[in-house]
């Protein structure tokens, strides 16, 4: 049967939807050319035109001749005119991306505004299948009280634009999207001037670094997104959320819990990168922390000039007063201006808390000495009085505006911005207690030790409240520099709050031995307080990734919840334990599609696991940018894992290039993390996963289909003589390791 898209009317129909894009790609390709032109020359300029022409030749007819022609271009070129040609079509490409960007977007608003179905991966979409399936309100609201989606930002070689070049595409797209708005014909001359200049801005700017990035430099370019995208977006995207949820459960009060979170590696993750150290993890934190001050500061500040109320026209709570009574603004002009004079106290006391945190923030002139927040939720709370007075009092259309974005945002990021993951090695951990217990005088050789008596010795330590380290004695760097980045996080929670170090991975876990050592180490740091109950103050989350890994990481599991005192310390995590899944060494140790099958079969062992021992489970996906390395889109990939494995509960790195494609612009973000809940809710509310009553048969032919392409994989990667000559010669991987 022939869809609309398939008969002439809908062909035409398809075409006309995207004359936009066309036209937007055609204004930018001629101010590139114009842009090379003046540059380069018209000699070159018009040499970058035939090649471009010739291509297109090729690439439309298969035109033989095309392509001697081209070939025969492309090899007469000199060092100086293939890097103008290179950099020619490489802005080109990038300024398609932008414009097609633009388009996806502009066809969404089009379709939201036509009445048509909700997209898939809308929150709508995902609440029309809950509603088809039958879900009540109370299984929705029950879902999002234990819910958290993280997707976590990490630092990767394969990021290599730079922030300028970066900078110049967000101001391109803005440009352009401009242009939608219906300009006069000045404006549109103004816009044009403005995108040569861009484009020229561009042109002139190299695309690649001289010089590699310092972690510092990672963590910058981290937190740039905040400021794009996550820090005023994540705000209005529950905004959306919880409208949308508060119409399918029937109470326009309904308040979503804070459930999305955008989590980071970059300053935490010292696993292979001996550049982090604990001084850069505090650099990190405090960086972090600046960030959502200064953020909170302006806002308070935004929201003073709005909220002009007077006590004449309205009344205000009783509490409200309260917090007015106790503002140092003593000017006559905002006398009998309530809630102007409770926001000057708060940004009094936020100015306080930033003096305290030692974060030079820019702050406005001071109006007195205010009391320090002592963390955000005391923020949260006065907030919380002006949005109950607005809406007691005539006023809940002003309470959910500005005020109601600012809200969510203390309640998501705190003072610390981002949830802060640290990772290292298990051979690293397993040094560092040796010798801890050598320099203590033991006369254990803990290396030497089997697992099961590796496991004895360290839960009798763990359980001790004695301390393994001392002060007078002298450790090795190594062993020093891991101390030190524990006693840093006990500090940052101190600081910052728990929330700002949630979670400690273990890279290469392969024993329960490899869990009870971080748990000793924390425990050194008085981040584990033992006792007849005790408390554990971080996540400890083993990472599975090879096959081999994959393949043990449900017996590892097992054996852990078979420790009494160790479901002991889950007690004070909720009850859950989160696993990370390695898909990047588990592809390049197995190949494509046995890596994903091995990957899906630990996930059914570990929901068999778990539930056996009444824990809950979130799995953290370690998935890189590329298809082998586990990237693609996520939305299928959240729905295609096995049932029980979502469970409300799912966190997914977002690694290097993807980062930028993702969040660099806040309209796209915007959707991508939209795109991660709703797959979520889907996921676990209507079984997407699994195959029914044929599983067996299917997951029959799976094992079959890896068996073989295992064997494959390994004897074309481990035994072909010569293959991995071939395989740098054949790709540009030497290149890429020496891309800045």
């Amino acid at each position: 049967m022939n869809t609309a898209s398939d008969t002439p009317a809908g062909a035409q129909a398809a075409a006309d939807k995207d004359q936009p894009l066309r036209e937007d790609i055609r204004l930018l390709g001629r101010l590139l050319g114009d842009t090379v032109q003046e540059q380069e020359g018209e000699a070159r300029f018009e040499l970058i035109e035939n090649i471009r022409q010739t291509a297109v030749r090729f690439h439309r007819d298969n035109d033989a001749d095309a392509k001697r022609e081209l070939e025969a271009m492309l090899n007469a070129l000199d060092h100086d005119t293939a890097i103008s040609v290179v950099r020619a079509f490489s802005f080109f490409s990038q300024l398609a991306n932008i414009a097609e960007d633009l388009h996806h977007s502009r066809r969404r608003r089009a379709h939201a505004l036509a009445g048509s179905p909700p997209q898939k991966g809308s929150v709508a979409q995902a609440l029309q299948g809950l509603r088809k399936k039958g879900v009540s309100a109370a299984q929705l609201t029950a879902l999002l009280q234990r819910a958290q989606v993280v997707p976590v930002l990490t630092a990767h070689p394969t990021e290599v634009q730079r922030k300028s070049i970066l900078d110049s595409q967000r101001e391109l797209a803005r440009l352009l999207a401009e242009r939608d708005r219906g300009l006069l014909p000045r404006e549109l001359e103004a816009n044009e001037q403005a995108l040569r200049r861009v484009i020229l801005t561009l042109w002139q700017t190299r695309i690649l670094r001289n010089t590699r990035l310092t972690v510092r430099d990672e963590i910058a370019n981290g937190l740039s997104y905040y400021r794009y995208t996550f820090l005023r977006e994540l705000p209005r995207l529950y905004a959306e959320i919880e409208d949308a949820v508060g119409k399918f459960c029937g109470d326009d009060a309904l308040r979503v819990p804070p459930l999305l979170h955008i989590g980071n590696w970059i300053g935490g993750d010292r696993d292979g990168n001996p550049y982090v150290t604990h001084e850069i993890m505090s650099h990190a934190l405090r960086a972090q922390s600046m960030l959502a001050l200064e953020f909170y500061l302006e806002e308070v500040h935004r929201l003073g000039a709005e909220l002009s109320m007077a006590r004449r026209q309205t009344r205000v709570s009783a509490a409200l007063e309260q917090l007015s009574a106790a503002s140092p603004d003593s000017s006559e002009h905002r006398a009998d201006e309530p809630y102007r004079r409770t926001l000057i106290g708060i940004y009094g006391r936020l100015a306080a808390t930033a003096r305290v945190l030692e974060l030079p923030v820019v702050v406005r002139a001071s109006t007195a000495t205010m009391p320090a927040y002592a963390n955000g939720a005391e923020l949260l709370a006065d907030l919380d009085v002006i949005a109950e007075s607005l809406t007691a009092h005539g006023g809940a259309r002003i309470a959910r505006g500005r005020l109601r974005d600012l809200r969510r945002a203390v309640e998501v990021f705190g003072f610390y911005l981002c949830p802060l993951d640290m990772r290292q090695h298990s051979g690293v951990h397993e040094q560092v207690v040796a010798e801890l217990l050598a320099r203590s005088g033991s006369s254990v050789e803990y290396a030497a030790l089997t697992e099961p008596e590796k496991i004895e010795l360290l839960l009798r330590e763990i359980a001790s409240p004695r301390p393994l380290r001392s002060p007078h004695l002298e450790y090795s760097e190594e062993t020093r520099g891991e101390l030190a980045i524990f006693d840093t996080a006990a500090v940052a929670h101190r600081r910052y709050g728990p929330g700002a170090l949630p979670n400690y991975i273990i890279s290469k876990a392969d024993g329960v031995s490899d869990m009870l050592e971080v748990a000793l180490l924390l425990k050194e740091a008085g981040l584990l307080l033992p006792g007849d109950a005790p408390q554990l103050s971080l996540n400890i989350i083993p990472l599975f990734e090879t096959i081999a890994d994959l393949r043990g990481g449900a017996a590892i599991m097992d054996a852990l919840f078979a420790l009494p005192y160790y479901r002991q310390l889950l007690v004070s995590r909720g009850q859950t334990q989160e696993v990370m899944l390695g898909y990047s060494d588990s592809n390049k140790d197995g190949g494509f599609l046995t890596a994903n099958w091995e990957l899906y079969k630990a996930e059914r062992e570990l929901v068999v696991v778990f539930k056996r021992h009444g824990i809950g489970l979130r799995l953290f996906h370690g998935r890189g940018g590329t298809v082998g390395r586990g990237g693609g889109p996520s939305y299928e990939a959240v729905l295609a894992q096995p049932p029980g494995a979502v469970n409300g509960q799912i966190r997914i790195t977002e690694q290097g290039e993807v980062i930028a494609s993702k969040y660099a612009d806040k309209d796209i973000g915007r959707r991508n993390l939209e795109t991660l809940f709703a797959a979520t809710l889907e996921a676990t509310l209507l079984e997407t996963g699994g195959a029914g009553k044929d599983e067996a048969a299917y997951c029959a032919v799976m094992e079959e289909l890896s068996k073989d392409a295992f064997q494959s994989y390994r004897a074309l990667v481990a035994d072909t003589p010569g293959f991995i000559d071939f395989f740098r010669n054949a790709t540009p991987i030497a290149e890429i390791a020496q891309l800045r």
